[in-house]
């Protein structure tokens, strides 16, 4: 009740339906339908009220920038969020998430988008792009010391005894992902959207719906954002098919952001392959771990291995589709 007298007076939106969402992390979700018939998306926060303004913001400064991404409503008070639930009101955005994997035209499609929406954030206020080793993409001292950690956990789930067999296997192979970055040039460094995974990308048929839930991290490698989406676990897993569709994202991606460095694009693999051989996320995950992330671990454990095993071979077909 006190969700929905929030609803009408700081938004002005009289709800006749509410329908909680199971997805979100650090937001309790719903969907609104006001007695107008028009849907809403509302985020009820958990904490870190602060954060989410600048997430907020972020967002909006895409919109601005012709990105498509979903309209936050404002509260009858002229603010993004209405800090007594705490919560937030966004349009609703009909369509799927690239969870299911991007196949067919759907690759050039989120290529054109990303592409325009790494060229409007490398125009935000607070961080020009720069450039900065590739080393950076993940420390792999700090990563062992996490592998470690995992594989000392005693009193284990079957999850968690899988997870250790993984990071095992993952630790063993850190010195080749050092190798990996450490032979590759410098890379562009700018803000980002902060969580591109494909849980955020809303697909309508072959076309990009909107880009959700920015997140107002610091400014970090593009070519680790282009490799969230177009590397994604459950893309790769389905086939070779990923290969010539990242090469069709990139082309796109430089159509949509035409100043790009070659370099950061030619790099998309390898930045994910080491970047994702050095995580030990969800594998270090507390039980219980929901059915869809232990699917999401166990997938993304075999794509960082599907991808060390084909790096020189994508990188060179990459390089072909590549070329002026």
């Amino acid at each position: 009740m006190d969700f929905a007298r929030a609803l009408e007076e700081s938004y002005g939106v009289r709800a006749v339906e509410l329908h909680r969402i199971d997805a979100g992390t650090n937001t309790i979700n719903y969907r609104v339908v006001g007695e107008d018939g028009r849907r809403w998306f509302a985020k009820v926060y958990r904490g870190g009220l602060e954060r989410e303004r600048v997430a907020i913001e972020l967002t909006e400064f895409a919109r601005r920038g012709g990105v498509p991404v979903a309209e936050v409503r404002r509260t009858v008070g002229g603010e993004v969020i209405d800090a007594g639930v705490p919560m937030s009101l966004w349009e609703f955005v009909d369509g799927e998430t690239a969870e299911g994997g991007l196949t067919g035209k759907r690759w050039p499609a989120v290529g054109t988008v990303l592409g325009r929406l790494h060229r409007r954030l490398a125009e935000h206020p607070a961080a020009a792009p720069t450039m900065r080793p590739a080393v950076e993409v993940r420390d792999m001292r700090r990563a062992a010391q996490s592998f470690d950690r995992l594989i000392a956990k005693k009193s284990m789930s079957p999850f968690e005894e899988w997870a250790c067999e993984a990071a095992r296997e993952r630790k063993a192979l850190l010195g080749r992902a050092g190798a990996i970055l450490a032979e590759l040039p410098e890379l562009t460094v700018q803000v980002l959207h902060g969580d591109l995974a494909a849980p955020n990308l809303m697909l309508r048929d072959d076309a990009v719906a909107a880009v959700i839930d920015f997140h107002p991290s610091g400014p970090g490698f593009t070519a680790w954002e282009i490799a969230r989406i177009g590397c994604d676990p459950r893309t790769v897993i389905l086939g070779d098919q990923w290969i010539d569709g990242l090469g069709e994202l990139l082309r796109a991606y430089k159509d949509g952001h035409p100043a790009a460095r070659l370099d950061d694009l030619l790099s998309t693999v390898a930045v994910g392959c080491a970047h994702t051989l050095g995580s030990t996320f969800p594998l270090a995950e507390p039980a219980p771990v929901s059915p869809s992330l232990e699917r999401y671990a166990r997938a993304r454990h075999q794509a960082a291995l599907i991808m060390l095993d084909r790096l020189p071979d994508v990188q060179e077909t990459l390089r072909d589709r590549l070329k002026p």
